[in-house]
């Protein structure tokens, strides 16, 4: 094709303008690179995978922290997502969940989570206490959510409104499922079980939020309510711990249903 075209070419050279004459040798020589020996390689403007590779979070995708509870190698699909198709669960989950809508929980069903040696095989994701608001919603195990929810209708709602003449509007907690190690030892902490929250404040109907951080001197209401919240969370936990017990617990109360074999609880 090149050929036959660059004889036409010569033949017609000379009758043609200049101008013109500049345009049809372009033209062929376009024509002459365009041959079954050299085909152009479509390469995209931008190497895509440098590219991406700079970009700190994809949109739609979780961004993986050490702080993030739901850590995975592959940031997609989230596990806290609606358990679309629920697996075969055991007798007890089952029962467990019955208890959750006795106590009148809003929760939902949830990915399971494999993370290590942390996890839970049938986590909920609880978002409300009957009226009362938990922000932000926590990753728990079903028994921990019931023992939960128990003790917030039993205990928690009547001493608020015994000493503040209120109902509990929002429990604020900081941490329910997360994988890590209790602090300075290397032993598995119940939050990365599932079976443990951290309870930093309680807001009232009234407008008032209790701080849980040691109260003042004077403050006698607030340290009698919180005396409370500490005294009866033992009667339901295995372990309940906050200020006073320790400069990590300085600002929150921690709640767990550990289990040991001795019955042992440790309130503090």
């Amino acid at each position: 094709m090149a050929g036959r075209f660059r004889a036409v070419f010569l033949a017609t050279a000379r009758r043609l303008k200049p101008a013109t004459l500049l345009s049809a040798a372009l033209a062929l020589a376009a024509v002459s690179a365009c041959n079954t020996g050299s085909v152009l390689s479509l390469q995209p403007a931008v190497d895509v995978g440098a590219q991406t590779s700079a970009v700190p979070q994809y949109q739609g995708m979780q961004r993986l922290v050490p702080s993030n509870p739901y850590m995975t190698q592959a940031a997609y699909p989230r596990m806290d997502e609606p358990l679309s198709q629920p697996e075969q669960m055991p007798a007890g989950e089952i029962d467990c969940r019955n208890e959750l809508k006795r106590l009148g929980v809003v929760y939902t069903d949830i990915q399971p989570i494999h993370q290590g040696q942390c996890g839970i095989d049938f986590p909920v994701k609880v978002s409300a206490i009957g009226s009362v608001e938990m922000k932000p919603a926590a990753t728990l195990t079903c028994n921990m959510a019931a023992t939960f929810a128990a003790w917030t209708k039993n205990e928690l709602v009547p001493s608020a409104r015994w000493r503040y003449f209120s109902g509990v509007k929002t429990i604020h907690q900081g941490s329910s499922y997360s994988c890590r190690n209790i602090a300075g030892e290397g032993v598995l902490s119940e939050h990365g079980k599932g079976n443990a929250l951290d309870v930093m404040s309680i807001e009232l109907n009234n407008g008032d939020d209790i701080d849980v951080r040691k109260p003042g001197l004077f403050a006698f209401r607030t340290r009698g309510f919180l005396n409370n919240v500490r005294a009866d969370g033992c009667q339901y936990f295995t372990t309940v711990l906050g200020p006073g017990y320790n400069y990590d617990h300085r600002n929150h109360f921690h709640f767990d249903i550990k289990n040991r074999k001795s019955g042992y609880r440790a309130c503090r």
